[in-house]
């Protein structure tokens, strides 16, 4: 099995199943935990003076406290398929938060270096962006909860759907190259989930001399994380796929350089081949 691809586990006591550090991934910048609890569950994070955060609510409700204070129930959607836009709350360097689940809930917690440049918030599904990305069988939706034009330190987070039968982070493109303005060098995890949870998609990390070439299939609540190179996804009949991406480096932008072999899908060419 590839050492990119990192398998669902069984939960932990306290709900996690995913939980991905620098230390573990051998790399610098991004953290990534993921958990299911149930209703009446709690947990709580304190940021390190030199950390930021932020808690995407896949799925499900939460009481949340921040530094503590009350700030309320967070989270609308019951799962991610609904494709609403997601409640979040990023946490700025040496603040804490805890939440206790008043629904089943799904949460992913998004780690990078931080600062304490900017105050903790909530971001509300009004502050997220939402663009549809593509034409022909490379259209994919997409939620920007934490983009480049969006105040952190380092943190970059997005969700991404792409329907079955579809490819995504597509024409093949990476970001590791720390060379601005052509590109960023940014670490990368993808969060999946399927749907019908039972299913796969498809996932390659591949650099342009093929030193590294990994092919992977993926299933629900697995990651796959991206150290380098270009990492494109594919969908299989009867199943959508969403994921999470988390991205930080050293420079906070997102700029990448397309395969050139695949470019020519983003062209009028392809476009008018499917009608569009």
């Amino acid at each position: 099995m590839s050492e990119l691809l990192k398998k669902r586990t069984a939960l932990e006591a306290n709900g996690r199943f995913q939980h991905i550090t620098p230390q573990t991934a051998g790399w610098e910048y991004v953290g990534f935990e993921a958990y299911v609890l149930e209703e009446g569950q709690s947990l709580s994070f304190a940021t390190q003076s030199d950390e930021e955060i932020c808690l995407v609510l896949v799925g499900g409700r939460a009481d949340f406290s921040l530094c503590g204070r009350a700030i309320g129930e967070l989270g609308e959607r019951s799962g991610p398929f609904e494709k609403t836009k997601p409640y979040s709350v990023y946490v700025t360097a040496g603040d804490d938060v805890s939440l206790i689940a008043t629904s089943p809930l799904e949460l992913a917690v998004c780690r990078a270096p931080g600062k304490g440049t900017y105050p903790s918030r909530v971001i509300a599904p009004e502050d997220v962006g939402a663009e549809a990305r593509g034409v022909g069988n490379n259209k994919r939706y997409v939620h920007n909860i934490l983009p480049d034009t969006a105040d952190a330190d380092s943190l970059l987070v997005v969700e991404v759907y792409t329907d079955e039968g579809c490819t995504s982070s597509y024409p093949s493109h990476k970001h590791d190259r720390n060379a601005p303005p052509e590109e960023t060098h940014l670490e990368e995890t993808y969060y999946h989930r399927l749907n019908p949870h039972q299913g796969f998609c498809i996932q390659r990390v591949y650099t342009d001399d093929r030193q590294l070439d990994e092919c992977m299939a993926v299933y629900d609540g697995d990651v796959v994380m991206v150290p380098e190179g270009y990492h494109p996804v594919a969908t299989i009949a009867g199943y959508d796929s969403y994921y999470l991406n988390v991205m930080a480096g050293p420079v906070r932008k997102w700029l990448f350089t397309w395969e050139a072999d695949h470019a020519w899908v983003n062209s009028p060419v392809y476009a008018q081949k499917h009608g569009e």
